[in-house]
């Protein structure tokens, strides 16, 4: 296998770091054991006294693997020349090595376990014959290196699941991240569409108050009027946002007011109580044919671009067009003349309204352009009407 598609090694508890030392240890003074005794009678010589000093440098050695696994490896195996005990850490740091899957570094170790055994087996008094030596050498690699590719692969496995739970819920997340943008955007946009249109009444009925001197009786308490009524509309409006808002976070699915063309005259009727002039060129008729989301989406654009109008070219005509039928398409045109120095509303915007109205008709596989005609200001939507 290919070693660059072996995970990296999990961090060592104390408890794994600790158990692996035993096995070290424990092993190592084994076969030592197992050398004075065989070979050397149960006397302690020199050469079985640096084969302890040798065994416990190895142990240290030990440590440092997993930042340079064959260096270490190779060192500890090549150290079990001269020390019987350093076989106990060589276990250890074969069987790590193997678990990177890395084939040119087990086959480097295996060569330099071979050449250990049999130097070993050449320094020791009462040792065995060449061809026991490569018996024994071929039985210690062959039972290492497999152990370690299997824990190597047991740990790719594991990595890779952890991956795929952690990417889905990364994916989740995003989803979720996804799905709460887009509700505020929606909402940002219903907010717009409903408090723009009554709050621009307001503000210039307002203004008309301020500014203008002379005005009888009637006509301020008319303008008052229309400021109260509109005003707590806007509230009603912003009431029943919030209650989306509040019902959304108890997980049901809100189903707020939302206005269509047939809601269209209304709209029209409040304008022109307000004081706009504005004339309907209805060529579909009945204004319940579009479907719903066609219908409402013209409602909103209709909305958005008399309060632009009332904005930016206050008393002038506005005009709407609706033509099209079932099959092609709805086509809405809203224009009205541009009032050369006329004083613009100061009304606050979001100056976000019309690229909102864009996105809307995108959205449903319409398309929406405002352009500027001569003295005109036009909006122009073409929104698709099945059959």
């Amino acid at each position: 296998m290919d070693g660059s598609l072996a995970a990296s090694p999990p961090p060592l508890t104390r408890r794994q770091s600790t158990w692996r030392y035993l096995v070290a240890v424990v092993s190592g003074m084994g076969f030592w054991t197992g050398a004075l005794l065989t070979y050397y009678d149960g006397k302690l010589t020199a050469l079985l006294a640096l084969d302890l000093v040798l065994g416990g440098a190895c142990i240290v050695q030990k440590k440092r693997r997993r930042t340079h696994p064959l260096v270490v490896a190779v060192i500890v195996n090549g150290a079990a020349s001269f020390s019987t005990f350093a076989a106990g850490p060589a276990s250890v740091v074969t069987v790590s090595l193997a678990t990177r899957r890395r084939w040119r570094e087990i086959l480097t170790v295996a060569a330099v376990t071979i050449v250990a055994n049999l130097v070993y087996f050449r320094v020791h008094e009462g040792s065995d014959t060449l061809l026991s030596s490569l018996l024994f050498s071929a039985v210690f690699v062959s039972a290492l290196n497999p152990i370690g590719m299997y824990v190597g692969a047991r740990r790719d496995l594991a990595a890779t699941r952890q991956e795929r739970v952690d990417r889905a819920e990364r994916e989740q997340e995003l989803r979720i991240e996804q799905a709460q943008a887009t509700e505020r955007n929606r909402i940002a946009r219903e907010m717009h569409d409903v408090l723009a249109h009554r709050l621009s009444l307001v503000a210039m009925h307002a203004g008309a108050l301020s500014y203008r001197r002379g005005l009888t009786d009637d006509e301020v308490a008319e303008s008052a009027d229309v400021i109260r009524s509109n005003a707590h509309h806007a509230l009603a409006d912003l009431r029943d946002i919030l209650g989306v808002l509040r019902t959304a976070e108890g997980g049901a699915d809100p189903d707020p007011p939302q206005p269509t063309l047939v809601d269209l005259p209304a709209l029209l009727t409040e304008a022109l109580a307000a004081g706009t002039r504005v004339r309907l060129h209805n060529l579909i008729g009945d204004l319940a044919q579009p479907p719903e989301a066609i219908g409402r989406s013209a409602y909103r654009m209709v909305q958005e671009s008399l309060t632009n109008a009332r904005k930016h070219a206050p008393d002038t005509t506005v005009d709407v067009l609706l033509s099209g039928g079932p099959g092609s398409e709805l086509l809405l045109e809203v224009r009205n003349p541009i009032r050369v120095g006329a004083v613009a509303s100061t009304t606050p915007g979001s100056g976000l309204g019309l690229v909102g109205l864009t996105e809307r008709a995108e959205l449903i596989g319409g398309r929406l352009e405002h352009t500027t005609s001569g003295t005109e200001f036009v909006v122009r939507a073409w929104l698709p009407w099945p059959a």
